[in-house]
């Protein structure tokens, strides 16, 4: 696909109007530069940081392992997006293999890449960080605000258009069954309702960070590296000084032996759930506590696929734009795990790795893809003590990796979502459902269904999970026996390092997660902008 008629690459224009944007893996030789404040990693966290203190005057490094890419790349084609703008190929996975992980790396990380699904931090959620984490000033009131600049900037609003067959399932089965459900919100302006979402937009439509907050940051005189790994934090003495990189050649696997070191005043880790406790721990930073990379969470996702008699085509339109809570807050934050439920957006590609099967049955299963529906269910997890989320490790080769177990509490928690996905899908008309657990048939009947789903051993590997929605890892608190930074993202045991990202949530939330850290940020970034301008001016004073 080359560019689309009448939709301008402005990024791209901008690039050739002098943006400081440099691919480090194409440097012909070792750099070294200084700045006020270096951003590792361009997602909903880096990317919403950056824009922040650039423009309160601030000199601004982003670094980014993945590749600049822009909206006459995006060619709607899965096989290249996957290899190009996720992690690991799309081949990210927990340290055992039982779920796989979708996340971004690209310039905007998974905001250039996601569904669009935007939620406000749950009431319940933030009130728990309270209570519980001893976190502060992060209740509704505190928040409100915060979430509605940000919902104003990357224009966060209902989605208005009739939802596509794929989630009207969703809602028709809430509503013959009495359940609640709503529209979700999504950060889109001039959506073309393409519904491929997850590999970049080509129309400019998705308002993530690489076409709002970095562009504005650039226009401010920010400086982008792309293909450049961040591999450890420069530790001086009790303060971090800065950050080395290394150049990345362009198939994002090999390096090109060329360093960027990078100076600043400040430095700010934002590479998200796995990697900003990842690059902690390969930094060797203090941890007396071992805190860091623990509590990780993954609103682990189980799914459900029907068959209907009419088609469903589950790849075309917004991919999500129904939901239901209905079974999220039932016993409020410390019952059992509750879980959101939302729809599946079914491409080929993805379609065919998650549809169990082989050889003739897996053909049969794919070419019913046209009257398929889906469903997930994100798990909450984090909330209650038999939900302690994962902890991060290095591979040998100083990746890192997720191992998240399997508990009684998630047990219980996959059941029941199976339950509520299949009874919704059996009542919205579907003439087959069958749960992604490994051996089982399509079912015809609810009652067939539900006494099958009742003896499901629900074990890893059996059960079919993954997640898009990485989380903690650096949770934030005032303990510093229980979290890795304060409630201001600062970390605890040395001067210079904020972590500004998912990862500092000492829980998953309950929702998709680019709405809460766009806020939360956006509320920590000012903050510490207006201290380290604060800070230069009375340097140059004295």
């Amino acid at each position: 696909m080359t560019e689309i008629k009448g939709i301008k690459d402005f990024f791209a224009e901008g690039i050739e109007q002098g943006w400081k944007a440099q691919h480090a893996g194409l440097l012909k030789k070792s750099e070294s530069v200084e700045c006020d404040v270096v951003i590792i990693g361009t997602g909903a966290g880096g990317g919403t940081a950056a824009e922040i203190f650039a423009l309160a005057g601030l000199d601004v490094v982003m670094i980014e392992e993945g590749p600049l890419r822009t909206s006459r790349d995006f060619r709607l084609d899965e096989r290249t997006a996957y290899q190009d703008l996720y992690q690991e190929g799309g081949g990210r996975a927990s340290k055992d293999g039982s779920m796989t992980i979708l996340q971004g790396r690209a310039v905007g990380g998974s905001t250039t890449i996601n569904w669009t699904s935007s939620f406000r931090t749950p009431p319940l959620t933030l009130k728990h960080w309270a209570d519980v984490h001893g976190v502060k000033d992060m209740g509704v009131d505190a928040m409100t605000p915060w979430f509605a600049q940000a919902e104003e900037r990357v224009n966060i609003r209902p989605w208005e258009i009739p939802a596509n067959a794929n989630n009207t399932v969703l809602r028709a089965g809430c509503e013959k069954l009495g359940w609640s459900w709503g529209a979700i919100p999504r950060n889109v302006v001039g959506c073309w309702n393409l519904g491929y979402c997850g590999m970049g937009c080509p129309t400019n439509a998705k308002q993530s960070m690489l076409v709002t907050t970095i562009p504005e940051a650039l226009k401010k005189g920010a400086r982008l590296y792309h293909r450049a790994r961040a591999e450890k934090l420069l530790v001086e003495g009790r303060r971090v000084a800065g950050v080395t990189c290394v150049g990345m050649q362009e198939d994002g696997v090999n390096t090109s032996g060329v360093t960027l070191t990078v100076r600043a005043r400040h430095v700010v880790v934002a590479g998200g759930g796995i990697n900003s406790p990842g690059l902690l721990l390969r930094s060797e930073v203090p941890d007396p506590h071992r805190t860091i990379g623990k509590r990780t969470f993954m609103h682990p996702v189980n799914a459900v696929f029907a068959q209907f008699e009419e088609g469903i085509e589950p790849w075309s339109g917004a991919p999500q734009s129904i939901y239901s809570d209905h079974f999220q807050w039932v016993d409020g934050a410390a019952g059992p795990i509750g879980f959101k439920l939302e729809a599946l957006p079914l491409h080929p590609g993805l379609a065919s790795s998650l549809i169990d099967g082989y050889g003739a049955q897996h053909a049969q299963e794919v070419r019913q893809l046209p009257k398929t529906n889906a469903l997930l269910a994100l798990l909450r997890d984090g909330f209650i003590e038999d939900s302690p989320g994962g902890s991060i490790s290095l591979r040998d080769d100083g990746v890192p990796t997720v191992d998240y177990p399997m508990t009684d509490a998630l047990r219980d928690g996959l059941r029941r979502a199976f339950l509520a996905m299949a009874e919704i899908q059996f009542a919205a008309g579907a003439k087959a459902v069958r749960p992604r657990q490994l051996g089982a048939p399509a079912y015809s009947s609810w009652k067939e269904c539900r006494e099958a789903i009742l003896a499901y051993p629900i074990e890893k590997f059996r059960t079919g999970m993954g997640s898009a929605h990485v989380m903690g890892g650096c949770g934030m608190g005032e303990d510093v026996k229980r979290s890795v930074v304060n409630s201001q993202g600062r970390f605890h045991h040395l001067e210079g390092l904020s972590v500004l990202d998912g990862s500092i949530f000492p829980t998953s939330i309950g929702a998709n997660p680019q709405l809460s850290i766009y806020g939360l940020v956006r509320k920590l970034a000012t903050q510490l902008a207006k201290e380290l301008k604060s800070a230069a001016g009375k340097a140059a004073v004295a």
